[in-house]
């Protein structure tokens, strides 16, 4: 069966991210990034792999690295790992993070994991909230920034105040990192001193920097080297990853940099959205390239008045509209380099024309 064209097919403008995910673009950056004599890996060894593991392990400031399929496989081998060092199954996570929402209980199912799970969904988590856990406990996992709620961050000083805490209580601290290089600048800190207090570290290659896929688990090198086996018998220990690795390792140089910027746009067009009526900002100044708007209108009704003003204007302002509650919608905005082409009072412009169109249904 033929797959039927997408509505924004014809767009030659985005508001979100860094525009489509052109396959045939992707393998083009991968392929340049291919240096001469470099080899395949094999089943996770070689130079091309090691090296890059290695490089971002430094980033890190930590030991060492192992360069996995997905985020998900790298995020259960860690608290799986604390957990059998520990000898117990109890870990605590925010009520939104992915493990909980988007892995359909992989960690429960497959490694028995017991979540504790902190704060609700529409805020952070404190450290009053780590008081209120039941111990013993394993690890703390601390999403930076979360998504679910608009990619906010906690304060440096609250972030440092519950990390000690964990520590005073010997439990070990994960850091799911996949946005981590949008958190950097909020913080105005290196990676490294970011990461430095967590035990173990994950970063994705394929959201901000726009690689094809792959993950990074990073920590002390026993860690990382408890954590093969597990590679393996995730079956994540694939024959070769070398297109993801000249992915990510593409994505970490055209962006690495520019993460200030993006922010510096989204807090921009931020401040252009919260004049328009019935559209509510979250957080009202995004402190990454993230947003979420909350918009008083039905979500079938957005979605079809943004298909509308694509194929009238040639701009994709996002993807989808999600239900919150009836009659209230959420759209996740996360700027990149494709905003560069449309500036903010313009696209604020168009969605001003956006809730007229959905309000007359």
């Amino acid at each position: 069966m033929a797959q039927s064209k997408s509505p924004f097919a014809d767009c030659t403008r985005f508001l979100n991210g860094h525009g489509p995910r052109d396959p045939a673009e992707k393998l083009r950056e991968a392929l340049a990034e291919l240096r001469p004599q470099e080899a395949a890996d094999i089943y996770g060894e070689g130079e091309m792999i090691e090296g890059f593991e290695q490089d971002v392990a430094s980033l890190l400031g930590k030991e060492a690295a192992v360069f996995m399929p997905s985020g998900t496989m790298a995020q259960q081998i860690a608290l799986r790992l604390w957990c059998d060092q520990a000898q117990t199954k109890r870990v605590a996570m925010h009520a939104t993070s992915h493990l909980q929402l988007h892995e359909q209980g992989a960690m429960q199912v497959l490694h028995g994991l017991e979540p504790q799970l902190l704060a609700d969904s529409k805020r952070l988590m404190t450290r009053s909230d780590l008081e209120a856990l039941q111990l013993p406990l394993a690890a703390i996992l601390w999403e930076l920034p979360q998504r679910e709620i608009g990619g906010q961050l906690p304060s440096w000083e609250a972030l440092e105040s519950e990390l000690l805490w964990a520590k005073d209580h010997g439990i070990r601290c994960h850091l799911d990192g996949a946005r981590l290089w949008e958190a950097a600048p909020f913080y105005d800190k290196s990676h490294a001193d970011i990461c430095a207090a967590f035990d173990s570290v994950y970063v994705s290659f394929y959201k901000g920097l726009g690689g094809i896929a792959g993950a990074l688990l990073a920590g002390e090198s026993d860690f990382i080297e408890a954590s093969r086996p597990w590679l393996r018998r995730h079956g994540g220990n694939l024959i070769s990853m070398y297109p993801y690795v000249l992915s990510a390792r593409a994505g970490l140089a055209r962006h690495i940099e520019n993460f200030s910027q993006y922010r510096n746009k989204a807090v921009e067009l931020a401040a252009q959205l919260a004049l328009l009526e019935d559209l509510r900002v979250v957080p009202a100044q995004p402190q990454t390239m993230m947003m979420h708007l909350h918009i008083q209108r039905d979500s079938e009704a957005l979605n079809a008045a943004n298909e509308r003003l694509a194929a009238r204007t040639g701009v994709m302002l996002f993807g989808k509209a999600r239900e919150l509650t009836p009659g209230l919608a959420k759209i996740e905005l996360s700027l990149g380099q494709a905003c560069s082409a449309l500036p903010a009072h313009e696209a604020a412009s168009l969605f001003a024309q956006l809730l007229a169109e959905s309000a007359e249904g």
